[in-house]
């Protein structure tokens, strides 16, 4: 028994066998009796344990699992008993986003540093872990020894268990060897050994990971030593997190560096000094090593503590030998000095970073980890769609753009670009590009010169200005293929009867195009509809988004002309698409128009006003929330009282609203220091009486007071309710909003009416406008309802106007965008889950094939002879010709403006600057190009779409070679015809590890 006990050769027979039916294979589509950890610190935080809650999230976005895991039988039933998965765990992983050919654009690794093997570890190191956690554990007399158990130390742990042995015999030390401690800090609930159960738990499971290669245990013994120094948990610091490790230990608490910590303890302290610098860092790593079994107390709390024990495991280590009288000497003469921060981080280039960002940014939303730190320290391989080359040039590029050499060599200085006294550095870019596929359209660069994590692609809304003539268009084109739907099929008789019906612009001329035209097609009537003239003259006042407005032209030489739709895109002329969204509200509004008929024409009118009374109510309440929200409820009675006039009557009124409670003598003392007139307490009192809240409506009071009514009340409200919400004062104030706009129920306001009912009319309109827009993949939830919305007013964003061009040259087909094309999770473990992603969703028919044809035709234009005109030819097709191209351009100026009653502007202040152009490239490629000022320093730039288009042409090396590459160029569609066949090819990934069953299908 003795023998066994040390040799182990029954254990060794018995375990192998068992150990090594162990197994798992990874098969093609699901497992549908996968196994997954639990609980344990290990598991929890590489991922593991959750992995059956992502595979729910990504597949309800679009992924399916490509491959999985399969235990053997002996597995799955060692697991189902209780047992933990019995396979060779990783020392170290993270996320690793790797780029559409497998080279790698982003990489983490928890922990940071790791010995690779036993034979980088000093041997200092090695004897000093022995003697104190595990001194029989290399022993090589015998082969075959079982490392996970010390039946010596288990039986002595065991009489601890006996209240009345323990008083006879003492017990020092537990069962734990190194083995089954890795086990406790890797599996067991919690970190901790909870149970004796656990206990056997752990130590069965470590003795089958040590024969998982055969019955000599002696390499799989090095292997326990190496990961119990790789993975050892060390406790936390803000700033930096869990640390775990000797490595990370050192860098983490001593601001050690690790390959110095190596050389400084394996090497021959020679001088004074190196024996000073070898004592330093070797009482750092044993204060570490028996910081392990309390870190949070040793590390974070009582680090005299710490050094105590390490002094006296000091004089330990010398009279066993471990360490010779001069290193013990030096040692007991150095302190413990721990960092006062945590390393910092390395430097991150977000510019360099932002595709990887973006990758990781939205696996954190669809996997609903709590943050970037849990989600770097999870065994995640993730496949992107980014092409590395083609973002890196990019980036290159614009990381060289604040530079004024670089600006001029890439033609970016000149009439309408920077000039020469503009800082170039103050100019933020972004360039975004997609290449078009059957199911889905994938990311190929994403890049912006921001070096900050704020994503200027997808990030904000920014004034684009006039790319929304082109949102614009669509919508008409859209209404004009809906009308040809409701109108192409009657009869000339039939017609002849709509024509006297239809009262809307838009009705009105398709009847009569459809009445006198030979080709009643789609296609035909869609083209007649691009020729239909606007007038380009700023000289008529528009009513529209509550107000009276005038708009004008970029180019005053445009102001009296008559232009076609087709031109004034393709010039991005202003006036015309005023009126063309004009007459889209108006075409809205004639769909509706039944609410108001000639026959009842008060239908639906009270219904109206109270909305509009709701609404105009709830912006003042907003208003008023603003001022007051963050003061305590006698601050808020002091500023309402510093509002309103200094008369003892207006005062009281408040007073008297807002502390219906008070006394006499409150309102006295609250009017002593506010009235200027004197007053006796004869006259306060009569004040107090008259006063009363009761005797006055809400609307009175107010009037009194001089001051809004829905503040008073919010000043009263916030009284009794110091906690209240947004949502608790628009409750409770439901009632008082209506009764502020009680007047303009009079009927003798019906002028007043009518002209409210206009404005929630036109918004109704925009709201059908909105629908479409978000149909075409508008990134908000609310437009301007104001004309202006048609010239960029409502803003927009660079990969939402690309998504459009991809919806344009896909027949108006929309289908799902991904940045990602597998998702691999522990990959050469039993847990490993692939998935690949096949599409959110079926194809969205978002346009009629005639309509986007129209608008590509329309877009094409704009580079052949519009605002465009400069990146003609620019691009080249498989065979050597021009590569057709088109796009839509767009400049902001985005400005707060103040005016006098007159309307005239009296003070203009910038926003922003925007440049920007949408386009796509033969019918593959597709994006935008965007150039962005924030702040006050926008005026003093003055450029134009034009600098966006030059920034295109400056990367329009890297661009060529996209197209150049050699799958493309097989797959480069001639237009019209039939929507691309991908060709499909294997790249096998190899680049990083457990990368290795990922593949690339593109």
């Amino acid at each position: 028994m003795l023998f066994e006990s040390r040799a182990s050769w029954l254990q060794a027979k018995l375990l192998t066998s068992w150990a090594q039916s162990m197994a798992f294979a990874v098969q093609p589509g699901a497992t549908a009796d996968a196994q997954f950890p639990a609980s344990g610190p290990y598991d929890d935080r590489l991922g593991y344990t959750n992995i059956p809650s992502y595979v729910e999230r990504l597949t309800a976005k679009g992924f399916t699992v490509e491959q999985q895991a399969a235990p053997s039988e002996q597995m799955r039933a060692f697991v189902a008993d209780g047992g933990y998965a019995v396979y060779r765990e990783k020392n170290q992983a993270g996320l690793k986003v790797i780029d559409r050919a497998g080279d790698p654009i982003y990489a983490k690794s928890v922990p940071q540093w790791v010995y690779p093997e036993f034979k980088a570890v000093p041997s200092l190191m090695t004897n000093t872990l022995l003697f104190i956690e595990d001194r029989d554990l290399l022993d090589q007399n015998f082969s075959r020894r079982n490392p996970a158990v010390s039946w010596d130390r288990f039986a002595m742990a065991a009489i601890a268990r006996v209240p009345v042995l323990a008083e006879v015999v003492p017990v020092r030390g537990g069962a734990s060897t190194l083995a089954t401690q890795i086990e406790k800090f890797r599996h067991s609930p919690g970190g901790r050994t909870g149970s004796a159960d656990e206990k056997i738990k752990q130590m069965l499971t470590a003795s089958m990971r040590a024969y998982m290669d055969g019955p000599d245990t002696k390499a799989a013994r090095q292997r326990i030593l190496v990961t119990y120094l790789n993975s050892t948990p060390l406790g936390s610091r803000p700033g930096y997190g869990e640390i775990i490790g000797i490595a990370d230990g050192l860098a983490a608490w001593f601001s050690t560096d690790f390959n110095d910590a190596n050389s400084v303890l394996a090497g021959h302290a020679g001088t004074p000094a190196a024996l000073e610098r070898k004592a330093q860092i070797y009482k750092q790593v044993l204060s570490l090593l028996l910081a392990q079994r309390r870190p949070a107390y040793y590390l974070g709390a009582d680090h005299a503590a710490l050094e105590d024990l390490t002094n006296r495991y000091l004089g330990a280590l010398k009279t066993a030998g471990v360490i010779d009288a001069k290193l013990f000497a030096a040692a007991r003469a150095t302190r413990l000095t721990f960092s006062k921060t945590p390393p910092a981080p390395l430097p991150v280039s977000f510019t360099e970073r932002k595709a990887a960002d973006l990758v990781r940014t939205e696996l954190l939303a669809t996997l609903r980890v709590p943050g970037m730190y849990s989600l770097d320290r999870m065994d995640l391989t993730v496949q992107s769609t980014i092409d590395r080359q083609a973002q890196r040039d990019v980036v290159r590029v614009l990381q060289k753009m604040g530079d004024r050499e670089t600006v001029k060599s890439l033609g970016m200085v000149g009439h309408n670009l920077l000039s020469a006294e503009n800082d170039p550095a103050k100019v933020a870019y972004s360039v975004v590009l997609y290449e078009r596929g059957q199911e889905h359209h994938t990311v190929r660069v994403h890049a912006d010169s921001l070096d900050k994590p704020f994503n200027l692609n997808n990030g904000g809304k920014l004034i684009l200005g006039s790319t929304a003539k082109l949102r614009t268009t669509a919508t008409y084109l859209n209404i004009v293929a809906e009308l040809h739907g409701k109108y192409a099929g009657l009869t000339q008789k039939d017609l002849a009867a709509r024509a006297r019906d239809v009262a809307d612009p838009l009705s009105v001329w398709a009847v009569n195009h459809l009445q006198t035209s030979r080709d009643r097609s789609l296609q035909a009537m869609l083209d007649a509809a691009m020729q239909r003239t606007y007038s380009a003259s700023p000289y008529e006042t528009f009513f529209t988004g509550g107000g009276q407005h005038r708009f004008a032209n970029f180019n005053k030489d445009d102001n009296a002309k008559v232009p076609t739709l087709e031109v004034a895109l393709r010039q991005s002329i202003n006036l015309p698409f005023i009126r063309l969204m004009r007459d889209v509200t108006r075409y809205h509004l004639a769909m509706d128009r039944e609410e108001f008929s000639d026959n009842d024409p008060d239908r639906g009118r009270d219904a109206y006003l109270r909305r509009f009374a709701d609404r105009e109510g709830r912006e003042y309440l907003s208003r008023f929330h603003d001022d007051y929200r963050e003061l305590m409820p006698e601050q808020a009675l002091e500023t309402l009282a510093g509002r309103t006039r200094a008369k003892a009557h207006s005062l009281t009124v408040i007073f008297r609203a807002v502390k219906p409670a008070a006394s006499v003598t409150d309102l006295e003392e609250f009017l002593r220091t506010r009235v200027t007139t004197p007053l006796d307490s004869k006259d306060v009192a009569g004040l107090f009486k008259k006063y009363a809240a009761e005797n006055f409506s809400l609307m009175d009071r107010a009037y009194i007071a001089g001051v809004h009514p829905l503040e008073l009340w919010m000043v009263t409200f916030m009284q009794t309710h110091p906690n209240a919400t947004w949502a608790d004062y628009t409750t409770a104030s439901t009632e008082e909003r209506q009764d502020v706009y009680n007047w303009l129920f009079k009927t003798s306001r019906k002028h007043r009416q009518d002209f409210r009912i206009s404005i929630l009319k036109e918004e109704e309109a925009f709201n059908r406008v909105l629908k479409d827009w978000r149909n075409q993949g508008y990134p908000f939830a609310h437009i301007v309802p104001s004309y202006a919305t048609a010239i960029g007013s409502s803003g927009d964003r660079p990969d939402a106007l690309a998504k459009l061009m991809g919806i344009i040259i896909n027949d108006g087909v929309d289908v799902p965008i991904t940045n990602v094309e597998r998702v691999a999770f522990a990959s050469q473990t039993p847990f490993e889950t692939e998935l690949a992603y096949t599409a959110a969703r079926g194809p969205k028919r978002v346009f009629a094939p005639e309509v986007a044809r129209t608008l590509k035709r329309a877009l094409e234009s704009v580079v052949e002879g519009g605002t465009a005109v400069r990146l003609s030819k620019t691009f080249t097709a498989p065979d050597g010709t021009p590569l057709e191209m088109g796009g839509k351009t767009g400049t902001g100026d985005n400005r707060f403006k103040t005016v006098d009653a007159a309307g005239n502007v009296i003070e203009s202040r910038a926003v922003d600057r925007t440049s920007t152009f949408a386009f796509f490239l033969g019918d593959r490629f597709f994006g935008t190009i965007t150039a962005y000022v924030p702040g006050e320093d926008a005026d003093k730039y003055s450029f134009t779409s034009a600098l966006a288009l030059q920034l295109l042409k400056g990367i329009s090396p890297t661009v060529q070679r996209l197209i150049d590459t050699p799958e493309v160029r097989e797959q480069i569609a001639v237009y019209g015809r039939e929507p691309i066949q991908e060709a499909r090819a294997i790249v096998p990934v190899q680049s990083l590890p457990g990368a290795a069953k990922i593949s690339i299908e593109r």
